[in-house]
């Protein structure tokens, strides 16, 4: 696996997009939200409930693009001896605001 090394210009360039109301259920956020505010998490900052939340949802969208690369599914034998498999994991660490 390669490290993909993105320039500033591109990165300014992405914008947000607004997700369908099937996809994002608010429900679901506001008991989150609800959830982590009764058992005294923070919502911003270190160890917070933004923090989790965008460490699951990348750690997430990583593992689904390369299952769609790889064409197979984490521990599938397919992927055994094709010279085009999974062989293992690193630590990275990805700074946002």
């Amino acid at each position: 696996m390669s490290d993909v090394i993105a320039s500033v210009e591109a990165a300014e360039d992405i914008r947000p997009v607004e997700l369908p109301a099937d996809v994002l259920d608010e429900q679901l956020i506001g008991q989150l939200v609800d959830r982590a505010r009764a058992g005294g998490l923070q919502l911003t900052g270190e160890g917070g409930l933004l923090q989790q939340l965008t460490k699951r949802v990348l750690e997430s969208a990583l593992e689904g693009e390369i299952t769609d690369r790889l064409g197979y599914e984490k521990h599938d034998p397919a992927g055994a001896g094709s010279g085009n498999s999974r062989n293992g994991v690193r630590a990275k660490t990805v700074l946002t605001e």
